[in-house]
């Protein structure tokens, strides 16, 4: 998965030092990694009290990190990470994104203090294919039918459909769906 090559196991590491070197207490900072990253990856993670989630158990996932700390580290995906917490109820401005290629992610230490959820600059190479363009096109060919995006897919995208949800929630949809939807 392209995915798993957006977050490397020295870039974690070093966005660890520098948030504490921002004066961020990391103890306060749990990691969440999506299913689709590295060993290597996971593996920090877990040794610093974080998780791995899928798309189905997301939301579940960050609520339990936010129950240990104040901040979630959302990686590699900053797509799944937005679309979750907003639909949990953190607000955008909330929200930072950190670049793994700038110093201290790109971001001010004001800037990760008020943040609730910092996202990790990453994405599902395939999901960000899809665009609004297409559900437009789709909303005009189909009327009556039904947009379901993947919370994988950027903002956008996802509040230009009708429902988000998991693969497993996508698939259900469609096998529960009346004939010719």
């Amino acid at each position: 998965c392209s995915m798993a090559d957006m977050a490397a196991p020295d870039q974690l590491e070093m966005a660890w030092r520098e948030l504490e070197q921002m004066g961020v207490r990391t103890t306060d900072v749990i990691p969440v990694t999506y299913i689709n990253s590295s060993a290597a990856i996971k593996a920090f993670v877990g040794a610093h009290g974080g998780i791995v989630c899928t798309s189905t158990n997301a939301a579940a996932v960050m609520k339990w990190a936010w129950d240990r700390g104040e901040k979630l580290l959302m990686l590699p995906d900053q797509h799944l990470g937005r679309n979750t917490g907003y639909r949990m109820g953190v607000p955008l401005e909330q929200m930072v994104v950190w670049d793994p290629f700038e110093l201290n992610g790109g971001l001010t230490k004001d800037q990760v203090e008020k943040a609730r959820l910092i996202l990790w600059k990453g994405h599902c190479s395939v999901h960000t294919r899809f665009t609004t363009q297409q559900i437009e096109a789709f909303r005009k060919k189909h009327p009556a039918g039904k947009v379901i995006a993947h919370p994988e897919c950027t903002w956008d995208v996802v509040q230009a459909a009708d429902e988000s949800g998991s693969t497993e929630y996508i698939i259900n949809a469609v096998r529960h769906s009346p004939p010719g939807t």
